[in-house]
């Protein structure tokens, strides 16, 4: 979710979902150490709870990114080792490290050794021409010794070499099962189970063999699912779309008062209100409105109520 989970987006989806745990887009160690820190960790803390995700396959560096995302008072730090994009594999980190899981068993013990909050694997089920029956306990085991507090699992290999890091989005097949029994191997700790995810019904059906569910793409493309997402920990509260819509507004406001732009939060809005009368008109104006100058959240409000004019005409 790299460039995508920023915090305008975290932000949005946290009035969307009062119960997930959002997760921010990968950010290497090496910036977190060496970049502008704010711009990269910086976040409202209305996103509570909500994890730090790093890449990198250096111990030293993850243990001292992972103790200043911290510091900043992120909930959980997620070592991300199923990213299979060009970037990553040139860097020698993400999906590349399933091949080394005494490196990230020891990446992990650093980390844990850093930081009071909890350290969290994210992984693929294999990569290329590994096996992923022994290369997911392989992983596993490696980490949860080094104390890793969960595993995040994406249900597909990532094929390295061959395929482009959108290709290995859609084209490894997805293998629930092989998730299933990594849990039923490991009754006592978390796995929780990512990857081709779309619909509430879908997520309740994998809870019934593992801890969690994670969205990705999903719950971008279409984030009025998490609302309806709530209810599977419970009875959650009504959801009130307007406020919603009040407060992204506000939110960029704010966000244009400190020097930045309007189109960077409403890009994460445009596919809000998915199939509804109007709609094409709305994203027109989260995408391409937004962008001129003097733009506001003023922008955000009409658009809303012309989305609801035209329901209520329909």
């Amino acid at each position: 979710m790299m460039d995508w989970t920023d915090r305008h987006c975290r932000f949005l989806h946290r009035l969307l979902s009062r119960r997930a745990l959002l997760y921010t887009e990968m950010v290497v160690a090496d910036a977190v150490i060496h970049g502008p820190r704010d711009r990269l960790l910086g976040f409202d803390a209305a996103e509570h709870p909500v994890a730090l995700q790093l890449g990198g396959a250096d111990p030293g560096k993850l243990a001292e990114a992972a103790a200043v995302g911290a510091g900043y008072g992120y909930d959980e730090v997620n070592l991300n080792v199923g990213c299979p994009s060009d970037r990553v594999q040139s860097g020698t980190f993400g999906a590349c490290l399933m091949r080394d899981p005494g490196l990230v068993a020891r990446c992990v013990g650093a980390m844990k050794a850093a930081v009071d909050v909890p350290v969290t694997v994210k992984c693929r089920i294999g990569v290329d021409e590994q096996d992923p029956e022994t290369a997911l306990d392989a992983l596993a085991d490696a980490v949860l010794e080094a104390g890793a507090d969960a595993l995040w699992v994406h249900a597909r290999k990532a094929w390295l070499e061959g395929l482009s890091p959108k290709e290995n989005r859609d084209i490894p097949p997805l293998d629930y099962e092989r998730v299933y029994r990594l849990k039923q191997r490991l009754p006592g700790v978390f796995v929780g189970i990512n990857g081709g995810i779309r619909t509430v019904g879908e997520a309740r059906a994998h809870l019934g063999h593992v801890d969690g569910v994670m969205l990705g793409r999903a719950a971008y493309q279409n984030p009025d699912i998490l609302p309806a997402m709530d209810t599977l920990a419970g009875p959650a509260a009504a959801f009130d779309e307007a406020a919603v819509v009040a407060a992204m507004a506000a939110y960029a406001d704010r966000h244009i008062a400190s020097g930045g732009r309007l189109a960077h939060v409403t890009r994460h809005m445009v596919g809000l209100f998915h199939g509804r009368a109007g709609v094409r008109r709305w994203r027109q104006t989260m995408s391409t409105d937004a962008t001129r100058p003097g733009a506001s959240g003023a922008l955000i409000l009409d658009a809303y109520a012309a989305l609801r004019e035209r329901a209520e005409a329909a």
